[in-house]
């Protein structure tokens, strides 16, 4: 685990990608690459998400791929089967944090409140999502919730933007964020990687 949040903390964003068709995730992980973000967490939030992870592992064999939106065991399993080296889910789920545990493979749970995180360091986790970030009071709760959990890793997630990300990688325990501005679903589906290839220069460029 130590290894995979060193490498999200080096590049401090994760694009939160939302994909419809498996085959747009070719061309988008190498816009993605070339322009210095090599990195994606393909969500459950379509039917493509199996076949674009495989793809993108395929394609992009070094690059750090994870499944986000996992609800369930059987998605844990698609997902690193597929070629996933780490789970993101929105939620605490103990049965998916066990799948995972039982497969060997990380997970980033959702949490936005102590009794989540309590959780999650029960099962022992120490990396954790904080979502919906801006809904669930931002910075101002992250900063409270690190008094009494100094222990935590948090990635925030939900609401980040260009506009707030620098906020939050202000605060010490937060080692990156999620964020779908640079990977926004109506410019994929229109193919238009000149423009989410400006959108992530920007954003490393922003974070760096």
């Amino acid at each position: 685990m130590s290894t995979l949040v060193e490498q999200i903390a080096d590049l401090k964003i994760l694009p939160v990608i939302v994909i419809d068709k498996a085959e747009d995730i070719v061309p988008l992980g190498k816009v993605l690459a070339e322009n210095g973000l090599p990195a994606a967490e393909i969500t459950f939030r379509s039917d493509a998400a199996v076949e674009a992870i495989r793809l993108l592992r395929q394609a992009q064999p070094d690059m750090l791929i994870g499944a986000g939106t996992v609800l369930t065991r059987e998605q844990v399993v698609a997902a690193k089967e597929a070629g996933a080296s780490f789970i993101v889910s929105p939620g605490f789920n103990p049965n998916t944090v066990k799948a995972c545990q039982d497969l060997n493979i990380p997970i980033i749970p959702g949490t936005n409140n102590p009794s989540t995180i309590e959780a999650a360091l029960e099962m022992g986790l120490t990396t954790v999502k904080f979502f919906p970030a801006e809904a669930s009071g931002g910075v101002k709760m992250i900063k409270a919730l690190l008094g009494p959990f100094n222990q935590l890793k948090i990635m925030p997630t939900g609401g980040v933007n260009a506009n707030n990300i620098n906020d939050y990688l202000a605060i010490p325990g937060v080692i990156a964020c999620g964020g779908s501005w640079m990977v926004d679903k109506a410019l994929v589906n229109a193919g238009n990687w000149d423009e989410i290839g400006r959108l992530t220069r920007e954003a490393v460029k922003l974070v760096k």
